[in-house]
């Protein structure tokens, strides 16, 4: 097993086209499995030899030791499709982990900020500093286009048509999708590109990233989470407000508006239709809590 993880990680790179980041979350997981297995074994462990009790033995202690219910869901398909690579490569002759079940999820309603919330943040950022103008363009971008951050970070230059009013993103799995930008978001990324200052010692890539840092590389998701702190500290927004809070609030204010849930799917660059909808719970909250608030029967007595 210990030999056979490099060679599935290099899988997922070479032949599924992964992300970085999807490799690391791999990697991460299936080096906790191995340490706990060589723990318990006493031996190294063999795909072979492992059981489905022995893996749910080790789901047993994810539980107990905190871990939440996403977090045990993300080893458990982790663990499948390592054992799957396992099966194909004749390391094993069944799926140890095909039987485990995933831990049944809360549901909880993704956090959104109102529009009158939105318009507080996004008018936080100064405008008389270069570093401003590149706040308040990144916080417009991710609202106006529904963005992920690390995909708002890979943006490069010639991916702008700010013409159009369109952006290329490149999203989960390496899918490129073309997604609007708004009058606003349009203006501000302007406003940013005219005191741009790229680092010219960084390769061709690095030196066409449309978002940089004070010191002109590409800014990290790290430092945009950072720098959305500052806003809220300044503004008094929910704490709990992240990056992808801004992209929660645009798939929500569609919804509320009318847009149709295949449209926002599309916007979002969502694979399946079940990811969007939880948005549709979210958007019949807020129409209940309309409903309850009008209706002069709505409330018990």
């Amino acid at each position: 097993m210990e030999k056979s993880i490099p060679r599935f990680l290099r899988y997922l790179k070479l032949e599924r086209n992964c992300s970085d980041l999807t490799i690391k979350s791999y990697r991460e997981d299936l080096e906790l499995l191995y340490e706990y297995l060589l723990d318990s074994l006493g031996q190294p462990p063999k795909p072979a030899k492992l059981t489905p009790l022995e893996l749910r033995t080790y789901v047993s202690a994810l539980h107990e030791a905190g871990y939440a219910k996403t977090s045990v869901a993300r080893r458990l398909a982790s663990m499948r499709s390592y054992f799957r690579f396992a099966q194909r490569e004749g390391l094993c002759d069944t799926n140890p982990a095909k039987p485990l079940r995933n831990p049944r999820r809360d549901k909880k309603l993704p956090h959104f900020l109102s529009g009158q919330e939105i318009g507080k943040l996004l008018a936080a950022p100064p405008r008389q500093q270069a570093m401003g103008l590149r706040d308040r363009a990144i916080l417009e971008t991710l609202y106006s286009a529904g963005l992920r951050v690390s995909e708002l970070v890979g943006i490069n230059l010639d991916d702008l048509d700010l013409e159009d009013g369109l952006v290329r993103v490149r999203g989960k799995g390496k899918r490129e999708r073309l997604a609007p930008l708004g009058s606003y978001a349009i203006r501000a990324i302007r406003a940013w590109l005219r005191k741009r200052t790229p680092d010219q010692s960084q390769s061709k890539t690095e030196a066409s990233a449309v978002f940089l840092n004070k010191f002109g590389k590409r800014i990290t998701t790290r430092s945009i989470g950072r720098m959305l702190e500052k806003y809220l500290k300044i503004t008094g927004l929910d704490s709990r407000t992240s990056p992808h809070t801004l992209r929660h609030s645009f798939a929500t204010h569609l919804l509320d508006s009318g847009a149709d849930i295949r449209s926002v799917q599309e916007l979002l660059g969502h694979k399946s239709l079940v990811t969007t909808q939880i948005y549709t719970h979210v958007s019949t909250a807020g129409l209940r809590q309309a409903y309850e608030k009008a209706h002069p029967r709505a409330k018990k007595k």
